[in-house]
């Protein structure tokens, strides 16, 4: 069971929303967001605000859909919020998620916008697997919102919420 060391105290795992399907010759790296990737990227960004949750850091993938679904949570929250781009989220480990936001001991919250299948993995490695297939019995869904709390000395992390487009 990973244990990050605190903090964060609160962590956002976000999937990138629906991208379009790549163009001949296009490379799964550029695909963009769709329009209901756009719709998707920005109904979260503005539920997750109305619901008071907002990410001290903000860490993407470099792929164009990770780093448009990141910026609706820019648009949504100010320009001052703390945006990163990690190449090593794109096509990452489990094991590199979760040492991306292990490494953030200056920031209390952390989004990672980052892509399925490892978002779903690092979700069930942080909240159990019962708790995830509960929750998520489809799978992960695109701009699917996780917010989950340090739960202390239990060994899993709190699901707090779970956002998604309806």
């Amino acid at each position: 069971m990973p244990r990050l060391s605190p903090p964060p105290s609160r962590i956002y795992l976000l999937r990138h929303a629906k991208s379009a399907w790549a163009l001949p010759g296009q490379r799964d790296f550029d695909r963009p967001l769709d329009d209901t990737g756009f719709a998707e990227a920005e109904y979260i960004a503005d539920t997750a605000s109305d619901r008071g949750y907002r990410p001290d850091l903000v860490i993407s993938s470099t792929a164009t859909r990770c780093r448009q679904t990141a910026e609706a949570m820019r648009r949504v929250f100010g320009p001052e919020l703390e945006l990163q781009y990690v190449d090593a989220l794109y096509n990452g480990t489990l094991d590199a998620y979760i040492e991306i936001m292990d490494a953030q001991t200056a920031y209390r919250s952390v989004m990672l916008v980052g892509h399925n299948p490892t978002m779903e993995e690092t979700f069930e490695a942080l909240v159990g697997r019962e708790v995830a297939r509960h929750r998520l019995p489809e799978g992960y869904p695109t701009a699917g919102l996780a917010v989950l709390d340090d739960a202390g000395s239990d060994p899993h992390w709190a699901l707090r919420d779970m956002l998604a487009p309806r």
